[in-house]
């Protein structure tokens, strides 16, 4: 286990420095890495042996009895522990009432050469999502509906945004992630034999009228624009998910799992 966790409290200290400097993207491309905060984010990390280089933790803002365990079981997988006073670990986190844990993983990068599918895959791409409580919100609707992959187009968020993270309740680290340019994507899909749904106010179909089993990905739109010309004019089939009010469009994560949960039910019909 190594020796006791390094006790800070200073605010001045590099690493609390370092730490608040890791919510800006730049520092962390720079560094490599990017943050997990809270109790069941950081579970999942370890329950999918990623590996943590850093555990910070302050007993003072634990919320339950379970939290010495997890520091147990993420020192014994290899990260490093520090242990925070309150003022010190408030200063880092990035939640309006932390629990009292952040960690440190390393970024990654997963290529679609990477992604190992099944014969009837089912898969969601996303193109220019711009808020990250979105993206997560979609990595975790993707996850509840057991997509193989989400792929992230022409990205506008950083997926390792902690507002992604926190979004998705740690379902990051389970959900095959890729990002990829639309057209390396398109051409991809179609060298797999997978069919594209793009979801657009303007089609004529319903959602729930198209088949949505055999081989499928689920192209979403950002939340300003929709989707692209390039995949309106290239996916296999537009459809529309019908609107009886006023408003002319939902929220991209709310369509998302209304277009996903309707493939679930076709596919498990």
């Amino acid at each position: 286990m190594g020796p006791p966790p390094e006790k800070i409290s200073s605010l001045q200290n590099p690493r609390v420095k370092q730490l608040v400097k890791l919510r800006d993207r730049r520092s962390r491309d720079e560094a490599g890495v990017f943050l997990v905060e809270g109790y069941r984010e950081i579970r999942r990390a370890l329950e999918k042996r990623f590996a943590l280089q850093e555990i910070y933790f302050s007993p003072e803002w634990f919320l339950g009895e379970n939290e010495p365990a997890l520091i147990v079981q993420a020192r014994a997988a290899g990260a490093q522990a520090f242990e925070l006073s309150k003022d010190a670990f408030a200063k880092v986190a990035y939640r309006e009432r932390p629990d009292g844990l952040l960690a440190v993983a390393p970024q990654w990068k997963r290529a679609l050469g990477d992604l190992a599918l099944p014969t009837v895959s089912f898969l969601l791409v996303v193109e220019a999502i711009e808020k990250p409580g979105n993206l997560g919100t979609i990595l975790r609707s993707a996850d509840a509906a057991g997509c193989d992959a989400v792929i992230v187009c022409d990205p506008v968020t950083d997926i390792f945004n902690p507002n992604v993270v926190r979004a998705s309740t740690g379902v990051l680290f389970s959900v095959p992630l890729v990002v990829e340019e639309s057209a390396r994507v398109l051409a991809w899909l179609r060298e797999k034999g997978v069919h594209t749904v793009a979801t657009t106010p303007s089609a004529k179909k319903i959602y729930s009228d198209a088949d949505l089993r055999g081989p499928l990905a689920v192209v979403m739109g950002s939340e300003q624009y929709g989707l692209s010309e390039f995949w309106l004019k290239n996916a296999d089939l537009p459809v529309r998910i019908p609107m009886a009010g006023q408003a002319d469009s939902l929220n991209v994560a709310m369509a998302t799992i209304i277009t996903l949960f309707e493939a679930v039910r076709q596919r498990t019909a």
